[in-house]
């Protein structure tokens, strides 16, 4: 089942695809332009249940472009890397 978080380009909470899923809808986004369309739309809705009209939109709705939660507010860190939450501000604490 897909993780819900917020998505810091769409703005909204949204349905997370994690790598086995994101192989399932980028099968279909690698197709043609129309095919890409519809198949990955299709899909998408497939695994989340949530009607997504962008398909451009589901190729940053992937867990593994994400960090981990902020220790915070608990929204995802834009980069496993990131130094600090864009949300809020935070500085990312790293343990040793």
């Amino acid at each position: 089942m897909p993780q819900t978080a917020h998505c810091w380009r769409c703005k909204i909470e949204v349905p997370m695809l994690d790598e086995q899923e994101w192989d399932l809808v980028h099968q279909c986004l690698l197709q043609g332009p129309a095919a890409k369309r519809e198949a990955a739309l299709a899909r998408y809705f497939e695994i989340t249940g949530f009607r997504e009209t962008n398909p451009n939109a589901i190729w940053h709705h992937r867990l593994s472009l994400f960090g981990p939660p902020c220790a915070s507010c608990g929204k995802l860190l834009r980069t496993p890397r990131a130094k600090l939450c864009a949300a809020c501000g935070a500085v990312v604490k790293r343990s040793a």
